[in-house]
């Protein structure tokens, strides 16, 4: 059950920041805490491929933040 819990959490937050982008890039950054957050999920919960779709999203917002930085 805490894991379900922990799971609907990271994805509620993902989602949120992800809707919040165009707001800034501080929403961009919590974007990628977000995905990575969810990525753990799916190794936790023993989804793999969602855990490893995840880690990519987690690097694309990374590298998206980063170049908003220039």
């Amino acid at each position: 059950m805490a894991l379900t819990i922990y799971g609907v959490a990271a994805l509620t937050f993902m989602m949120s920041m992800y809707a919040l982008e165009g707001r800034g890039r501080g929403f961009v950054a919590a974007f990628a805490l977000g995905c990575a957050l969810s990525s753990s999920y799916g190794f936790l919960s023993g989804s793999w491929p969602f855990g490893v779709v995840e880690g990519l999203w987690t690097v694309l917002a990374l590298r998206r933040y980063a170049r908003g930085a220039r």
